[in-house]
């Protein structure tokens, strides 16, 4: 089961990797999806796989849903989300002591992230939705700690390069 998991979330991550800017309301769902995983255990104390899938995959068709139809909320939303777990995650990896300032690492994060991807939707959507990819696609991959750093470094480069190759390509369409 597990596997598979990995698996599907290596599948979107790649989708997302590469066409996260056109495929922006599976960025938002993959994000609302993950957001999902992430508190599950915070709404019922050591909830089942079942129901830590259902909380995911509701947070995931909201997502997807704002995205279709309230786009600058769900860029704000995508952004905040984002932002709040890229932060907690650099907030892992420099601080020991984070976990005490978890909250108020995530809502700071968060803010930032929303205001960067609303004011440079473009370029903040080709960076967070590569980095994004990156992160499931890595974390699908069982590595040593700089094998996996590695990985998701050049993951996401290769990401951004290509979004915006595809970005650049579709800007030189428009008269």
């Amino acid at each position: 089961m597990q596997f598979s998991v990995a698996i599907v979330g290596a599948l979107i991550g790649a989708v997302i990797l590469f066409f996260g800017r056109k495929l922006f309301w599976l960025c938002v769902a993959a994000v609302g999806f993950a957001a999902g995983v992430e508190i599950a255990p915070h709404l019922v104390h050591e909830p089942s796989p079942l129901l830590a899938l259902a909380v995911a995959l509701v947070l995931g068709l909201i997502g997807a849903l704002l995205a279709l139809f309230l786009q600058k909320v769900a860029v704000a939303v995508l952004g905040f989300l984002a932002g709040g777990k890229l932060a907690g995650a650099i907030a892992a990896a420099f601080f020991v002591h984070y976990a005490q300032y978890s909250t108020f690492i995530f809502l700071i994060g968060g803010v930032v992230g929303a205001i960067l991807l609303l004011a440079l939707f473009d370029w903040a959507l080709i960076v967070v939705s590569s980095l994004i990819g990156a992160h499931l696609i890595q974390s699908a991959i069982v590595l040593p700690a700089s094998g996996s750093t590695i990985v998701f470094i050049g993951l996401a480069v290769l990401g951004i390069l290509v979004q915006a190759a595809s970005l650049r390509g579709s800007r030189a369409t428009i008269p």
